[in-house]
């Protein structure tokens, strides 16, 4: 919601990360994680914003990197995106 209304007084620039992952290490624990940038792309796309960026890829780059370091994405569209490829198969 909060970058919803950046965007809609014209804030171009936000910080997100793939799945969700990262975080403040000084925070103990109250900033567990960032928005995950899958969220943010699907949420431009759904608006017509050109991104520029290929949402199939980003999931899998995001699908990628939580296999290795053994997390789960916190991208809701991402978890929605792998769960209907799985369904597909």
């Amino acid at each position: 919601a909060n970058i919803l209304v950046s965007i809609e007084r014209e804030i171009s620039v936000v910080d997100a990360s793939v799945a969700g992952l990262g975080g403040c290490p000084y925070a103990g624990g109250s900033a567990s994680g960032n928005v995950a940038t899958e969220d943010v792309v699907y949420m431009l796309d759904g608006l017509g914003v050109e991104t520029g960026v290929d949402l199939d890829k980003l999931v899998d780059a995001g699908d990628f990197i939580c296999n290795v370091l053994g997390k789960k994405t916190t991208s809701k569209a991402a978890a929605a995106i792998l769960s209907k490829r799985t369904r597909e198969l």
